[in-house]
Order: structure tokens, then C-alpha cells, then sequence
């Protein structure tokens, strides 16, 4: 589909921001290269060669009976014996680039964890052992996903809610108003260490509780485009020709509302990586084990002699989040009309 002329305008002055549109090309490269976390850190090989067959581990299951082990029983790759069997049948093993998962425990430390940086993990362990570049990688994926999904789940509901209120006006403004007035003044931390004590909070669950209180982050800025538009002319005309309320809520007047709803949308998302952060560095987050910025960042606070987990921590956060911040600025002046490129 062809652009419009303003959509190309809009577009170019995107462009336009060099800090923006390389932030853009350099988040969107981090964020790519997280989804395939599995390929790039694991603890299984990719490839397994023998003169008889080749073996793929990431994707099939097998035993210690298929190396010429005697368990039927999952098999630990790590392990020198299986390394073991299968050089002894002339076989290779083609290892990631880290050859450690985020839960990967390295039982070959030559110094109590909390390690220091080495040759085989370049960011050193944290206090149980485990690579840190590895969590790291998964704990990006898992942040940005789950920031993902919230903004956009919060941003329809955020978006009906306020075209509703900005368009009927009247009583259900009013009460949508006094509605979202009480809900806003729960104390969301409180309700969330509640029920954290109740479930064992995971993704959905904790994604579920969040979208309950960020829904009205976009809800005052579409309510005040359409009780601004919603007595223009062009919503007049569409009234006498006689078209449904909801096409013209979402066809005509929705449109220009988006204008300033897509320039909050890069903020709303910072704001849920933050959240998420916050939430696992206090323990109230995902469920422990999980890869999470948060809970490294409460592991370097924990380990003030092992510097390197703050800094790595410190060092990840800065950066997507400084990535996010450039993005949301390229975004704001794009669709700013009084910028030009």
C-alpha cells in the first residue's frame, strides 16, 4: 500500500532524526538477535555428527541409550562421559557461540561463585554459577516481549475506553471519569505482593494484574481528541448520511486521535520494561530462576565484590532504555506538524 503524502512526511522527518532512526536499527537488531536466545546461548549443541546419522538436540529429544549410554534417561551434554561416547564413535559435537543456557549451572569454576569474567564466560557467573551474558540475552527477550504485549493489550483497551468516553460524553464520561479516578488510587504494589503471596506469579499472571492498572495510561489523551472532534464538520456530515456511531468512532475520528496516541505509545512502553524491572529487582516479578534484568540487578546489589554483576546489569538497562527514549523522540517529532524535515 502506498503512503500517503503525510505518512511520507511523517515518515522522512522519522528519517530525518539520525539518532532516532539508528536507535531504531540498533534496538531492532538486539531485539531479533534475543529471539533466537536458543541458538545463540544454549547448553546443547546445535549439531551432533557420527558417521551413522546426525543429531539435532535443540530440536529432538535423546537418551543417554542413543550415544551408546546405559540410561534411558535425558541427556546432559556437558557431561565428559557422553562427550566421551561420542568421540568414541568419530563424532563431532558444533557448539553455540555461549555454550551456556540462562539456568546452566558451571560446576567447573576454579573460584566460588559469584566468578570473575573469563575466556569461557565473558561476563563472569552470578551467585549460583550461571553465565551472565546468557541471562542477559534472555532476560532482553523476555523484558521487551513482556513490554510488548502489555502496551499493546493496554493500549486497544486504553483506546476504546476513551473514544467511548470522548465521543457519547454525558453521563458515561462521568462515571467512566469516577470509575477510573478510584481505580488509579489503588496502591498497585501493595495488591500485586497480596496476590503474590496467594499464586505463584508467572508471565500471564503477572501480564494479567498489570493490565489491569496501565490500561488508562492513553485514556485522557483520546477522550480529549474526540470531545474535541466530535462536533467538527466532517463527524456532522458522517451523522447525516447516516453512518453508524462506531464507524465513525473508529473510521473518521480515530484516525486523528492516533496522532497523539501512537507518540505516547514508545513512553507507555519504557514505562512497562521499567515496571517489570522494578517488580523482579523486589522479588514480586517472575518466577525465581527466571532470566530477568531485574533480579541481576538485585544480585549486584547483593554482591558488592562482584562489581560485574551491577555493571553489566547497570550497563543493559541504560542502554535499551536510552534506545527506547531516542526511538520515542523520533516518533514525537515525526508526527509533530510544526517540524519539518
Amino acid at each position: 500500500m502506498a503512503m500517503t503524502p503525510l505518512q511520507r512526511r511523517r515518515w522522512n522527518n522519522f528519517r530525518a532524526n539520525s539518532r532516532a532512526w539508528w536507535s531504531l536499527w540498533l534496538f531492532s537488531l538486539l531485539f531479533i538477535l534475543s529471539l533466537f536466545a536458543e541458538i545463540i546461548a544454549n547448553d546443547k549443541p546445535l549439531l551432533i555428527t557420527t558417521p551413522e546419522r546426525n543429531y539435532y538436540p535443540l530440536w529432538s529429544e535423546y537418551t543417554e541409550l542413543d550415544f551408546g549410554g546405559d540410561f534411558d534417561a535425558r541427556v546432559d551434554y556437558r557431561d565428559p562421559y557422553i562427550i566421551e561416547l561420542i568421540e568414541e564413535q568419530e563424532g563431532s559435537l558444533y557448539w553455540p557461540l555461549i555454550p551456556f543456557s540462562y539456568d546452566t549451572i558451571n560446576f567447573d569454576l576454579d573460584q566460588p561463585a559469584p566468578s570473575p569474567p573469563t575466556a569461557v564466560n565473558w561476563l563472569g557467573t552470578d551467585d549460583q554459577g550461571r553465565d551472565v551474558v546468557a541471562r542477559l540475552i534472555y532476560g532482553f527477550r523476555i523484558s521487551v516481549l513482556f513490554a510488548l504485549v502489555l502496551t499493546l493489550a493496554s493500549s486497544v483497551i486504553g483506546i476504546v475506553a476513551g473514544a467511548m468516553q470522548g465521543y457519547y460524553g454525558g453521563r458515561l464520561d462521568l462515571l467512566m471519569q469516577r470509575f477510573i479516578e478510584i481505580w488509579s488510587g489503588l496502591p498497585v504494589l501493595f495488591l500485586l505482593i497480596i496476590l503474590a503471596s496467594l499464586v505463584e506469579p508467572n508471565f500471564w499472571w503477572l501480564l494479567g494484574i498489570m493490565l489491569l492498572f496501565s490500561w488508562m495510561n492513553l485514556v485522557d489523551v483520546v477522550r480529549a481528541e474526540f470531545l474535541r472532534a466530535r462536533n467538527l464538520e466532517y463527524v456532522r456530515a458522517a451523522r447525516a448520511l447516516g453512518q453508524p456511531n462506531r464507524v465513525i468512532m473508529f473510521r473518521h475520528v480515530l484516525p486523528n486521535a492516533m496522532v497523539a496516541t501512537l507518540t505516547f505509545m514508545p513512553f507507555i512502553f519504557n514505562g512497562s520494561l521499567v515496571t517489570l524491572t522494578a517488580l523482579d529487582f523486589l522479588g514480586f516479578g517472575l518466577p525465581p530462576g527466571s532470566p530477568s534484568l531485574g533480579e541481576l540487578v538485585a544480585q549486584g546489589k547483593e554482591n558488592l565484590h562482584a562489581p560485574w554483576l551491577g555493571i553489566s546489569a547497570f550497563l543493559s538497562l541504560s542502554v535499551m532504555l536510552t534506545l527506547l527514549i531516542f526511538i520515542g523522540e523520533g516518533v514525537r517529532d515525526a508526527f509533530d506538524p510544526r517540524k519539518s524535515i
